[in-house]
């Protein structure tokens, strides 16, 4: 654990999320850095594909690193349509 600093705007920003959302300041603050990362590295998903992956890693109890390497692990499997 550890201090970050962030600017004054951005702090009231999470304050507002986190109220809207019902959650900490902490909480909220990780909630957009884990859907930021996951955007980083993986730019082809969608934030909904995100969530679910999020939603689906916790079910299995799967945390950390692991997850962010690998998000499609935790993503529903789709069928594809195969041509005639």
């Amino acid at each position: 654990m550890g201090l970050v600093k962030i600017s004054d705007t951005l702090h009231e920003e999470l304050r507002i999320a986190s109220d809207a959302l019902s959650r900490s300041i902490n909480a909220q603050a990780e909630h957009w850095i884990r859907i930021g990362m996951l955007s980083e590295l993986h730019p082809d998903l969608r934030y909904g594909d995100i969530c679910q992956a999020l939603l689906r890693a916790a079910q299995t109890g799967e945390q950390g690193l692991a997850m962010l390497k690998h998000p499609e692990a935790f993503m529903p499997k789709t069928h594809s349509a195969v041509a005639p």
